[in-house]
């Protein structure tokens, strides 16, 4: 049985920082002074909320998080927000606009034209999804209800380096891939959700941040009362997330990523060890041309780099001899073929060196 640790690459779930794991390992059986797993401990117990609580105090003191700001900590991933931010955001009548830029905000777009009305501000399928928008490329409608728009692809690789300018309009983003890989400034946004196997911690669990007067805006809408109780922000405010059972092994497991992300020096510290290693891996798929990048040079994802080879089958082949040689989940997503290496936080630079330097041999070798 294999016990030493490859280089995982998969898009999600994703690669935790080690600590962590180790932490939970040793924690596993008993918790220190509890004497009962945190699998096994009740979400209504003082040990769980102080490990909530100290996960919440986390992400804010990561997110520079104002107090006007909820901290919510959900089940159902961010695909459940496709739904929610709709129900609770969207009042008959009103209408959302949403920038499309890949597979994930299209599918986003599908969810809330089950609830309202959709305008399509962008959207640019037909290339595949390549690049983000300029900003007067997005055709925004007067007194939409919010703007939509996913910060980063993991599936086609594109990432909007920075927010576009939108004024005082309520903008939700699903950050789920690059979360906390780089400073952001949490005022810009009305809701920020991410499902936290990206880059936050393990599947389970979503992490949702949203404004206080948005939640109060939402009780107000005439559909809210007849939204099922678990479907409303309103109740997970009130409840500080533990309306029900929570994802609690999810949210502990969160927790010491946080800390591990704490101790390394923050969101600062992080963007320059994303930027480093994205910069190692891009360099080398432009230095002779023999692999393809997927997205537009100004459009990059520092998490997901999408890229092809000459042929297919030559692909296969690297993905086959890249997982021989410890280097798994490097098969881009069906819908975009080729490979994609996703080098979230938690991925060690080593990693990325080791994929550098078989990507010079396996050219070396078939170029």
């Amino acid at each position: 049985m294999a016990t030493e640790r490859i280089y995982n690459f998969a898009a999600g779930p994703a690669v935790l920082p080690v600590p962590a794991l180790e932490e939970a390992q040793r924690d596993l059986l008993a918790l220190p002074g509890v004497g009962m797993s945190v699998l096994e401990i009740s979400h209504r117990s003082k040990t769980f909320e102080a490990i909530i609580g100290e996960c919440e105090a986390n992400v804010r003191k990561l997110g520079r998080i104002p107090e006007d700001y909820h901290v919510l900590f959900l089940p159902g991933g961010a695909t459940l927000q496709f739904s929610m931010v709709p129900m609770n955001l969207l009042p008959a009548g009103a209408w959302a606009d949403y920038i499309v830029t890949g597979t994930w905000s299209d599918k986003a777009v599908k969810e809330a034209t089950k609830v309202g009305a959709v305008n399509v501000a962008f959207t640019n399928k037909a290339e595949n999804f390549v690049r983000v928008p300029k900003r007067e490329e997005i055709k925004l409608t007067p007194g939409a209800a919010y703007i939509h728009i996913a910060t980063n692809e993991t599936i086609q690789g594109v990432e909007f380096h920075k927010l576009p300018d939108f004024g005082d309009a309520v903008v939700v983003a699903d950050t789920s891939s690059h979360m906390f890989s780089r400073p952001l400034e949490v005022a810009k946004y009305g809701v920020l959700y991410a499902g936290a196997q990206k880059n936050l911690g393990p599947a389970g669990v979503a992490l949702v941040i949203i404004r206080d007067d948005l939640v109060k805006k939402a009780a107000q809408n005439r559909a809210y009362a007849g939204l099922p109780v678990m479907l409303q922000y309103g109740t997970h405010v009130q409840e500080k997330s533990l309306y029900n059972t929570p994802p609690a092994f999810a949210i502990y497991v969160m927790n010491l990523a946080m800390k591990w992300l704490i101790g390394i020096g923050g969101l600062e510290a992080i963007e320059k060890i994303n930027e480093r290693k994205a910069g190692k891996l891009y360099a080398e798929i432009d230095r002779t041309g023999y692999y393809k990048g997927h997205a537009a040079k100004d459009s990059r994802s520092r998490m997901n780099v999408t890229f092809r080879l000459p042929k297919e089958e030559l692909e296969e082949k690297f993905i086959k001899e890249a997982k021989a040689a410890g280097m798994d989940g490097l098969k881009g997503h069906r819908s975009v073929g080729g490979l994609r290496a996703s080098i979230y936080n938690a991925f060690p630079e080593a990693g990325v060196d080791t994929l550098v330097a078989f990507m010079k041999e396996f050219e070396k070798k078939n170029g």
